[in-house]
Formats: structure tokens, sequence, C-alpha cells
């Protein structure tokens, strides 16, 4: 399988001084200008998807508008690559309007204590890498020799860099996803080999041109 994940573009909850988590929000202008240059780069650079998936999320629903517009490709939607904290343990998404915020620490140095604390049945960083895994695996048994196109958002590509690179619960090296940007894994078939091949991470060629993007802070490039 080829798996290319590509991160939403700037949204708002990605400016510095953003402050209301509490509920969805979509693409910046630069956020709308960075999906629709990637769109018509994708679909001459890269193989043709056998299938699309996408975040529920609305700048995840907002980037892969372009991208399916510039393939002429339908869209499914799952809630499994959904932004980490966004959904409760047993993976069922919070309401748009009404997300839990998250709490004072940062999702790794506590990976099994809920990501909001405020709210009960919120998911811990390892309930959060299940429902990733989950996905992938579903991906691998539906799609095995086929091109799957993901857009999904920054801390989901840090898990599929977690499940590929086999990390224990305490990661240590943060993957730092730009908006738009493509990264590219090839599951492979080979025995006793490596089950994954990283072939490119980050790849945001398609932004030449393009305003670049403004610094996200911390928080706001996980979301």
């Amino acid at each position: 399988m080829q798996l290319y994940l590509i991160r939403h573009g700037q949204a708002y909850i990605n400016l510095p001084d953003w402050t209301d988590f509490s509920k969805e929000w979509g693409l910046t202008d630069l956020g709308h200008a960075q999906a629709a240059a990637v769109g018509p780069w994708i679909k001459d650079n890269l193989p043709k998807p056998h299938v699309i998936y996408a975040s529920t999320m609305q700048r995840a629903r907002q980037t892969v508008h372009y991208i399916s517009t510039a393939l002429e490709q339908p869209v499914v939607f799952d809630d499994r690559i959904r932004e980490i904290g966004n959904n409760r343990h047993d993976h069922t998404p919070w309401p748009s309007d009404d997300l839990p915020p998250y709490g004072e620490y940062w999702a790794s140095e506590h990976p099994f204590h809920s990501i909001t604390p405020s709210r009960s049945n919120g998911e811990t960083l390892m309930h959060f890498r299940t429902r990733v895994g989950m996905f992938v695996e579903d991906m691998l048994e539906q799609f095995h020799k086929q091109v799957v196109l993901v857009v999904c958002h920054g801390f989901v590509i840090d898990m599929m860099f977690d499940i590929a690179f086999n990390v224990g619960a305490y990661r240590r090296c943060e993957v730092w996803s730009q908006n738009t940007g493509i990264t590219h894994f090839e599951h492979i078939g080979h025995p006793g080999r490596e089950t994954w091949r990283l072939h490119c991470m980050n790849w945001t060629e398609h932004l030449n041109g393009v305003e670049a993007p403004l610094l996200d802070t911390v928080a706001g490039a996980a979301k």
C-alpha cells in the first residue's frame, strides 16, 4: 500500500494569538490558498489514489474539497482520523460546537492520562494511537496494493510515525508537519525486511509561490 498523509491547510486555531478551541474552526485565507495549491499539484505529481479519506473536522473537510475537486474523486470521511482530544475514549467524536479543553500537560508527558481531564470519557494518547492504528490496519486490509490518500491532522501523522517505527508510550520526538505538507509511507510485504518504507516527510513543493505560512505555536501546530 502506498499511503499519502496530508495535513490540512492553516486553520484559525493554528494562529499564535488564537484562544477559542471550544469549537471547530475552518481555514484561514492562507489555509485556503495552501489547499488550492496542493490539489492540482497532487494531480500532476502523485499516482492517482484508489481512495481519498479525510477527517470529519471542518479544517480537513475544507482542505480535501480542493483535492477531491482537482482529482474528480469522492471522499470517504472517517472519525478515526480526527485530531487528538476531539474524540471520546470509545473513539466517538465530541460535538463540533462543544469540544473539551485540553489539559495543562502535553499528551506525551502523560500518555495514559486523559488529554481533556475536565470532561469525563476523554481519550488518552494511547486511545488516540489506537484509533489511528485501527484506521491504518483497515486500510491495509482493504487497499493492500493500492494508493490511499488521507487528509488529516498533525498529530495523526505523528501517530503514523509511532506505528511505523514501533515507538513506545513515552515518545521523545515530535514530527513537525507544515500545513498541507505531504508524507508518504509504503507498506511492503517482503519477509524478513522492515514492514514500512518512508519515502518522504513534509513535502511542500506545492507551496512555492504561496505566501509562507505563519509560524504555529506549539499548541496550535498539533490541532
